[in-house]
């Protein structure tokens, strides 16, 4: 038996993967909207690390797996950044030996171990009637997988990369540009004072839209993104004839951090990996700055120029959400109630040629979602296309 009252029904929601703007006003949105028709709405703490962790006894203190959300809880929190609830990278199909909590050791001895069966279980004896993951595709790839053993969900798309499959837009990506734009401007000054090439490496794992957007912005002169592989020489050619002709005589590229060189591959801090199978990326960007460096005399009558090289990391993803991740969120809460009143589920809430819509679930997992080079992406000038922008939607590049 549960120990939480179910009224009309019960709405869980998570937030899994990495923490970005935006996330508390979706929390927020579907709070409110779900208790106001009835609903009582928990939410589920760490992700999925929360519900795997849980112990199914009414004595037992699980305050520290699950809250039940209420409207003060929702307000405080829904104007911020982050997740209150906060998140993991769990992935309860995939569990090691070592993080089996304590109280399934006994049951779940492999090395490796699939939980799915303990959190249909968790989530029944919680008496929860709809599932809200609010994440990327990792989250939602397990969120799809849960849909498949008979769990009703309902999928929230959430990456600053944007690039989860069937949407254009997802929560996160606007503050992030945002903060690029900005950081990229405050840190011109630097490069144009002393004259230098300035390298910042933003996210982007498989996808270069966190490098895009801003670069089309004009915060930045060239970029490298993960979809096409580059050639060192010719970005620092390019950046060399950027900085000759700019005033202050500097230039500025922007490095998605799963850039890779022609013949290369990722690089990674270590080689020791999160639940979904990816190492922890970081460093390319100083790889590029010294390769700069290195081959600069080339392209500067003989004399090396001296490269400033900043990683953004966490800078774009902490503090408050901009306009678009205050607004987007809470259209994105308000979806998931309206499929959830109309008894529909097995969805993901999206954006569309600026529309709001809603697509099955499995696009998370059926498809890719990366710039298209061809139709966006010059490789000869390492940037943008600049063309064809009528009827095209706010951020350009969509999910075809």
């Amino acid at each position: 038996m549960a120990n939480v009252k179910k009224t009309k029904g019960t709405i869980a929601i998570l937030t899994g993967g990495g923490d970005v703007p935006g996330l508390n006003p979706a929390i927020r949105a579907v709070t409110i909207r779900a208790i106001r028709e009835g609903y009582q709405v928990i939410g589920l703490r760490r992700g999925w690390g929360g519900i795997i962790e849980m112990t199914r006894d009414k004595k037992a203190d699980n305050s520290a797996h699950y809250q039940v959300l209420t409207e003060n809880i929702v307000n405080r929190a829904g104007r911020t950044g982050g997740t209150f609830l906060h998140t993991s990278r769990t992935r309860p199909s995939h569990v090691a030996k070592a993080d089996v909590p304590e109280h399934l050791k006994e049951t779940y001895g492999a090395e490796m171990n699939d939980l799915t069966p303990e959190v249909i279980k968790n989530l029944d004896w919680l008496g929860v009637d709809y599932l809200i993951p609010i994440g990327g595709d990792d989250t939602l790839s397990y969120g799809v997988h849960l849909y498949k053993q008979g769990l009703k969900v309902v999928a929230i798309p959430k990456t600053m990369d944007n690039d989860v499959p069937g949407t254009d837009y997802c929560i996160g990506f606007s503050t992030c540009v945002t903060r690029t734009i900005h950081l990229t401007h405050s840190l011109r000054t630097s490069a144009g004072s002393h004259e230098r090439i300035l390298v910042l490496e933003v996210f982007g794992r498989y996808a270069g839209y966190t490098a895009m957007l801003p670069t089309m912005a004009g915060a930045a002169d060239r970029c490298v993104i993960p979809e096409y592989k580059f050639n060192i020489e010719q970005l620092t050619e390019l950046m060399l004839h950027d900085r000759a002709k700019h005033p202050s005589n500097y230039s500025v590229v922007l490095v998605s951090e799963g850039a890779m060189y022609k013949g290369g591959e990722m690089i990674f801090q270590n080689r020791t990996t999160d639940a979904y199978g990816h190492a922890k990326l970081g460093g390319i960007g100083d790889l590029v700055s010294d390769e700069i460096k290195n081959i600069s005399a080339k392209f500067n009558n003989g004399k090396k120029v001296n490269v400033i090289n900043q990683k953004l990391g966490y800078m774009v993803r902490g503090g408050d959400p901009d306009a678009i991740d205050s607004i987007v969120p809470m259209a994105y809460g308000n979806l998931a109630l309206d499929l959830i009143l109309g008894g529909i589920h097995g969805r993901l809430v999206v954006l569309k040629n600026g529309r709001y819509d809603n697509v099955p679930v499995e696009v998370v997992t059926s498809t890719k979602k990366l710039i298209n080079v061809d139709k966006h992406y010059n490789v000869e000038r390492l940037r943008p296309y600049y063309k064809r922008f009528e009827m095209k939607p706010l951020f350009l590049m969509t999910s075809d």
